[in-house]
C-alpha cells in the first residue's frame, strides 16, 4: 500500500488548510471511532453523515468506499437492506501505525542514539509503480534520499515488513550503523530534508489549531476531531523525527504537538458521546 493511502492530499485551500481528500478523511473515521472499539461495522447513511460535516458529497463518500473495499482496506458486511463496513486486516495495522506515531512516538525525537538505518534499492524504470511505492512507503516511515538509490533515517528503523509486503525483497539491501566522526550531520539531514517545507507545515498546523482553541470548543466535535486527526497526520507525513539536537533553534514540531494533543483532548469525550447516539454500528461477522 502506498503512503498515499495514509495521507493523501491535493494542493492547500487559500487559508492554508490542506485540502484533505476522502480517503484520507475516511482512514480517519475508522481510526477515531472503529480501530478502538473491536469489531465493528458501521452504516454506510453514518459516514456518508460524518464526512459530510467536513465538506465531502455523499457521491464521494460512496465511490470512496467502493474504491478502498476494493483495495482491501475496507470490507463491506449487509444486513438487511443496509450496508455496513468495517475495516480489514491491511486498514488495521496502517491505522496502528498511525497511531503508533501520534501518541507513542510524537513529532519530537529527542532521544536520538547515534544510529542510522541505511536502505539502498536498485529497480529499473519498467517497475516505477513499485519505485514510486517504495519511495512512498519510505518518507513515511522516515527515510530521506542520500543519493538516489541509498536512503536513510534516524534511529533503527524495522523496514523489511514494509519492503516484504511490496515484494521488494530481493532488490533492497538494509543496513543499521553510525555515522564516522568527520561527517557533518547537520549539513546531512539540510542536505537530505527538506527542512523548510516541514517546518512550514508544523508552523501552519499550530496557528489555524491555536485559533480553533481561542474560538471554543464549536458544537460539532466529531467533524472537529476528524479534521485535527487527518491535518495533523498529513503534518507529520513527510517529517522524519530527525535528531532534536540537529534542528535549527526553535524547531516548530513542539509547539504544533502541544497543539494538537490539547485539540484533542478537547474533542475526545465529546466526540465519543455524540459518536455513540450517532453512529449506527452492527458486529463485525
Amino acid at each position: 500500500m502506498e503512503d498515499d493511502d495514509i495521507s493523501d492530499d491535493i494542493p492547500d485551500a487559500p487559508d492554508g488548510a490542506p485540502q484533505l481528500r476522502p480517503q484520507s478523511l475516511m482512514l480517519a473515521f475508522f481510526g477515531n471511532h472503529v480501530l478502538e472499539q473491536g469489531d465493528l461495522c458501521v452504516y454506510s447513511g453514518s459516514i456518508i453523515d460524518v464526512l459530510g460535516r467536513v465538506g465531502v458529497g455523499e457521491q464521494a463518500v460512496r465511490s470512496t468506499l467502493t474504491r478502498m473495499v476494493s483495495r482491501g482496506l475496507l470490507r463491506r458486511q449487509r444486513e438487511g437492506r443496509r450496508m455496513y463496513f468495517g475495516l480489514t486486516e491491511q486498514a488495521t495495522r496502517v491505522l496502528c501505525d498511525g497511531r503508533d506515531r501520534i501518541w507513542r512516538k510524537g513529532a519530537v525525537n529527542d532521544d536520538w542514539d547515534g544510529d542510522w538505518t541505511l536502505l539502498g534499492f536498485s529497480l529499473p524504470e519498467s517497475r516505477q509503480r513499485e519505485r514510486h511505492d517504495l519511495r512512498s512507503r519510505l518518507v513515511w516511515s522516515g527515510f530521506g534520499a542520500l543519493y538516489s538509490g541509498l536512503w536513510i533515517a534516524p534511529g533503527r528503523v524495522d523496514v523489511a515488513a514494509v519492503v516484504a509486503e511490496l515484494g521488494l525483497t530481493d532488490h533492497v539491501k538494509i543496513f543499521h550503523a553510525s555515522a564516522d566522526p568527520a561527517v557533518d550531520i547537520g549539513l546531512m539531514v539540510r542536505e537530505t530534508w527538506d527542512l523548510e517545507s516541514i517546518a512550514a507545515r508544523y508552523v501552519a498546523f499550530d496557528k489555524r489549531w491555536t485559533a480553533h482553541l481561542n474560538a471554543g470548543p464549536g458544537d460539532d466535535p466529531i467533524g472537529t476531531r476528524l479534521r485535527l486527526v487527518s491535518e495533523w497526520l498529513w503534518t507529520i507525513r513527510t517529517d522524519p523525527r530527525l535528531p532534536a539536537r540537529h534542528l535549527p533553534p526553535e524547531w516548530p514540531a513542539r509547539p504544533a504537538q502541544v497543539t494538537f494533543r490539547r485539540v484533542a483532548e478537547q474533542t475526545a469525550a465529546p466526540a465519543e458521546r455524540l459518536a455513540a447516539t450517532a453512529l449506527e454500528t452492527t458486529p463485525l461477522r
